[in-house]
């Protein structure tokens, strides 16, 4: 074979093997994505219960009819301190005004050190977004330890006719292997970390779904955060109390937060709840088909 014949031979061959990867990446993409994302696509997403949810962002939020996703827990200690977390009449109104109700465990557990069996009871207390029932983190409990905070929250939801929690939020975004896969058995379809970068449905896994968390002090972030909902990324947010009166470290002040919805409302973003993802992504196909990348950050 002649050295031209030989170029010839391989250029071909680089051909072949580049257009099967490539048809192998559209064939995976199209399985996963239902229809194409949007740019400008901005998911919100509320932790731990604070009353400001009720008072101030709910209100907020219908006014410029955007959607968003609370993730609930009775936060310990003073989770019974209706001036500072509201209370379960409160929450079932946000369910009522077409908010969705997430997990955040019992009493914010971390699920890492959570039993299975706690685990599940912490999130089928709550069954409302699942946030665990007192948020606890994740990755300190057994797999029982967190199956009773994820159904304590479930139970509650379930009494007060809620509607049952599909996705879940990691306490102090903690998580292992063992809660994701509890969260399967469980039937959640997604659950939300940290990691301050958009989520790209072809490369992040759907139960570690990454987010930034706003604060009084990076209104620069979260400005340039927005800018990266385009080519098929999606920007979610994790946002405390407006203002956060038990935590101050992740409090956001009410008027920044207005100004974010403003800006958003003002350049035609659409913002959605976590779970109306689920119009674009095939959830199923896009956790059997995405491996757990542990080596990338998933906290903020």
């Amino acid at each position: 074979m002649s050295n031209k014949t030989n170029a010839i031979f391989i250029f071909e061959s680089k051909s072949v093997v580049l257009f099967f990867i490539f048809l192998t990446f559209s064939l995976a993409s199209a399985q996963i994505l239902k229809r194409p994302i949007p740019d400008k696509l901005v998911v919100l997403t509320f932790d731990d219960a604070p009353v400001s949810h009720y008072s101030i962002v709910a209100p907020l939020l219908k006014k410029h009819d955007f959607k968003a996703t609370f993730f609930v827990c009775e936060f310990p200690p003073n989770f019974s301190d209706n001036s500072k977390y509201m209370n379960w009449a409160q929450i079932k109104k946000l369910d009522k005004m077409g908010f969705e109700i997430g997990n955040h465990t019992q009493s914010h557990k971390h699920v890492n050190k959570l039993s299975k069996e706690n685990f599940i009871q912490q999130l089928q207390y709550i069954e409302i977004g699942n946030h665990t029932q007192s948020h606890k983190h994740v990755n300190k409990l057994s797999k029982e330890n967190f199956i009773q905070q994820l159904q304590y929250i479930e139970n509650k939801c379930d009494s007060l006719k809620i509607k049952k929690p599909l996705t879940f939020a990691y306490p102090g975004y903690d998580y292992s292997l063992n809660a994701i896969t509890t969260l399967q058995e469980q039937s959640y379809i997604l659950a939300r970390a940290g990691g301050s970068r958009a989520y790209n449905p072809l490369e992040d896994n759907p139960f570690l779904i990454p987010s930034w968390a706003t604060n009084a002090n990076n209104k620069e972030e979260i400005m340039a955060a927005f800018q990266e909902a385009k080519n098929g990324k999606i920007v979610v947010l994790t946002i405390h109390g407006v203002p956060d009166i038990e935590h101050p470290w992740v409090n956001t002040p009410a008027e920044l937060f207005k100004e974010y919805l403003d800006y958003l409302a003002k350049n035609n973003f659409k913002v959605i709840a976590l779970k109306d993802l689920n119009k674009y992504i095939n959830f199923k196909k896009a956790a059997k088909t995405i491996a757990i990348d542990t080596s990338k950050k998933y906290k903020n």
